[in-house]
């Protein structure tokens, strides 16, 4: 998350706090970092700006790798990693989560399902149904048919949102960063500050 303020203002403006959040659903960061974000705009007067990104293509593109594959050769830096998740999570009051046991998911059908949601004005929604089955119940969110009983679940249109995400107007919906200089993407797991430039859209 960073705050940032829009480029186009001038001295004298009046800034507006902003919290940007990056994430793809299937990051564990995300999902604590969803858990405590209504805190953190509440204490601040802030108001929220999300930006779905796909993490495998930030990968790409920035020329990284997953935390499991480029420190898995280091000792201890994993378990740390876990230790201080804990901590974090205890710190915040987080009881629900559980570890994915199908992770990595394959996250561009329900990333694009968001593209479609947000469409339909069901952006909230959502995202609290998509992140509960992710890391609270371990489900298998690459799977059609789960996603499908997942939205039905919380009472959203599941068909018209697994069928939307085929929609070619949905596909072309951006789900990377238009990259600027001050942005980071350390919230989900990115390491690399990426140089300016526009990313590809998926």
């Amino acid at each position: 998350m960073n705050w940032t303020c829009d480029p186009g203002q001038k001295p004298g403006d009046i800034m507006t706090k902003t919290v940007d959040f990056i994430f793809d659903f299937g990051s564990p960061n995300a999902y604590y970092s969803w858990k405590v974000l209504p805190g953190i705009l509440k204490r601040r007067g802030a108001t929220l700006n999300l930006i779905p990104c796909l993490l495998g293509g930030l990968f790409k593109i920035t020329g990284n790798q997953p935390p499991m594959v480029a420190f898995g050769g280091v000792k201890g830096k994993l378990a740390y990693e876990q230790l201080e998740s804990q901590r974090f999570m205890k710190k915040h009051g987080i009881t629900a989560f559980k570890f994915n046991p199908h992770f990595p998911v394959n996250t561009l059908t329900i990333m694009r399902g968001l593209v479609a949601a947000r469409r339909m004005g069901l952006e909230a929604s959502y995202i609290e149904a998509v992140f509960r089955a992710m890391w609270e119940d371990g489900l298998k969110m690459d799977d059609p048919a789960v996603v499908a009983a997942v939205l039905a679940a919380a009472g959203l249109d599941a068909r018209a949102i697994v069928d939307a995400t085929q929609d070619p107007a949905v596909k072309a919906g951006r789900l990377l960063l238009e990259w600027h200089p001050w942005y980071s993407a350390e919230g989900i797991a990115i390491t690399q500050t990426p140089k300016k430039g526009v990313a590809k859209k998926n």
